[in-house]
Formats: C-alpha cells, sequence, structure tokens
C-alpha cells in the first residue's frame, strides 16, 4: 500500500465513522455512505479498476471519471442542502407568525417578561 493509498483510506474511514457517531441519520443515508466509501475504498486500494471502468463507459482516464462523478455527487449534496434550509426558513416562519399570534391573542409582549 503506498503513502496515498493510506492517507485517503483513513480519510474516508474516519468521515465514515464521524457520520454513524455524529450524525446518525436515516436509514438510507447511511447505507448510501457506506455504499459510497467501500467503493471509494476499493478504488483507492485498486485503481486499475477505475480505468477499466473508464475506458467501458468512454472516459479517458480512471481520474477523469472519478472527477465527473465528484461532480455530480457534489451538486446533488447542494441540492439536497438547499431543500433543508428552505424547510428550515418555512419553519422559523411558521414559528414566528405563530408568537406573532399568541402576542396579539394573550397580550404579551417580550417587554412583560422582563
Amino acid at each position: 500500500m503506498t503513502g496515498i493509498q493510506l492517507i485517503l483510506t483513513s480519510g474516508v474511514l474516519i468521515l465514515v465513522l464521524y457520520f454513524i457517531f455524529r450524525l446518525r441519520s436515516a436509514f438510507f443515508d447511511m447505507l448510501v455512505i457506506l455504499l459510497l466509501s467501500g467503493l471509494a475504498v476499493f478504488f483507492i486500494l485498486d485503481p486499475q479498476y477505475t480505468n477499466i471502468l473508464a475506458h467501458k463507459l468512454g472516459v479517458g482516464r480512471g481520474a477523469d471519471l472519478v472527477f465527473y462523478i465528484s461532480i455530480l455527487f457534489f451538486l446533488f449534496l447542494i441540492l439536497k442542502l438547499f431543500a433543508r434550509i428552505r424547510r428550515l426558513e418555512k419553519t422559523v416562519t411558521e414559528l414566528v407568525r405563530q408568537l406573532a399570534k399568541n402576542e396579539v391573542q394573550y397580550g404579551t409582549s417580550r417587554e412583560d417578561d422582563k
């Protein structure tokens, strides 16, 4: 195993462990992360398969194929994060509206609490 393979494999494993223990996401997310991490480790340890797969898909080099797939993956992540931000904005808006209605209905405000 070369030095870069050791560094990249360690990085992938650290990210997977961090995801599992700190973020505790849904089952589908966990499955996708484990699948992608397994593929990453496989291609890191045996990079000739990226070249074989790239040639079968019509791409010149395996590194180019990995780059193209990474771009698509990051675009997917950006869209997923954008959707989550929009949901959070809607939730905050609804909470603020509910607080405003409660203040009008019950005559309470932040200044009464002090």
